[in-house]
């Protein structure tokens, strides 16, 4: 098998095993944390904690995706004209044992920091590492198999939104609270709405393998309902945490890329072809990565500018616009 040979040079070996880790889907981690951090930040931060915390969300993340490629190749889910992202095992680069063994350092690895920052924060951000390295193992892994059985969706929701944000807020701070969980909620929307889309893309193919998702369960016509719902969901939930004061207004930033996801929702409504629809998977991405900066950076404006200074430069965009 070609994955046996050796690469032809250092570089191309690195590059390799880099990219069988899918980085360019690890704003789906990094965004949460961040998130998390800043929102805790009102009341203390420290960037020791603030870099275990990213490390191991990042870690985590990638060990999902490269046991995620394991058990789709070896279900036959992910074969040589799948159109998802994975392909280090179908082109021969790596074999599936090396990727399930990459996999499982990953997840080590990202588990002994959890471990760390239990002993540094104390008990209760134990289950909640415990619960995140185990539904990234078992998302495609058997027994379980979540995203087999229609539970990707949640699993995604519930651990890429929530979890991650009350951890990154707990590490800082020391307890939980209710402020981190529902500022989490428009990150949590539209991050199931990638996986939606990616869904929505794969539809024929995963029934065709057997692999039951929300939309191979729907149809395409009531799973672009649900897409157009966790879109308008995110915008709907950031207003409603302004507007109750869980978050401070510069957090309306957000609302920029408004009009990017209006052109998702037009793209999703008129658009069946599975490779044509992996442009929404990647716009949808596109659109986590941009709504959670300017999120993050309306909470980082509202901690650094005093309330004066804020109404300041609210007066001055509108006299400039």
């Amino acid at each position: 098998m070609a994955a046996s040979q050796p690469f032809s040079s250092p570089q191309r070996s690195w590059r390799v095993w880099w990219m069988a880790t899918r980085p360019f889907s690890f704003t789906a981690s990094v965004v949460p944390v961040i998130v998390g951090t800043l929102v805790a930040a009102a009341h203390r931060f420290d960037p020791v904690y603030f870099v275990l915390a990213f490390a191991g969300a990042v870690l985590i993340h990638a060990g999902t995706n490269l046991v995620n490629d394991y058990y789709d190749y070896i279900k036959g889910t992910d074969g040589p004209d799948a159109l998802g992202p994975a392909g280090m095992i179908q082109r021969g680069l790596l074999t599936p044992r090396q990727v399930l063994l990459y996999g499982l350092v990953c997840f080590a690895v990202g588990a002994a920091i959890g471990i760390a920052l239990v002993a540094l924060r104390g008990l209760a951000l134990l289950w909640l590492g415990v619960a995140s390295v185990a539904a990234g193992f078992f998302y495609t892994a058997a027994p379980v198999s979540l995203a087999y059985v229609g539970l990707g969706e949640l699993t995604v929701f519930i651990f890429m939104g929530p979890i991650i944000v009350l951890g990154a807020y707990y590490v800082q701070v020391g307890h939980y609270d209710w402020q981190p969980f529902i500022v989490s909620l428009p990150i949590a929307f539209l991050v199931t709405a990638i996986l939606h889309a990616n869904n929505l893309r794969d539809l024929e193919s995963d029934r065709a393998n057997s692999k039951r998702t929300i939309a191979t369960f729907l149809g395409r016509r009531w799973a672009n309902r649900e897409y157009y719902a966790l879109i308008a969901a995110t915008y709907v939930a950031l207003v409603a945490m302004v507007a109750t004061r869980v978050a401070p207004w510069p957090a309306l930033l957000a609302l920029l890329t408004l009009p990017a996801a209006i052109r998702a929702v037009r793209f999703a409504a008129t658009t069946t072809q599975p490779r044509k629809l992996s442009l929404l998977v990647r716009d949808t991405a596109a659109l986590h990565m941009r709504f959670g900066l300017l999120l993050s950076l309306g909470l980082l404006v509202a901690l650094v500018l005093p309330h004066d200074a804020l109404w300041l430069a609210v007066a001055v965009t509108i006299a400039i616009v």
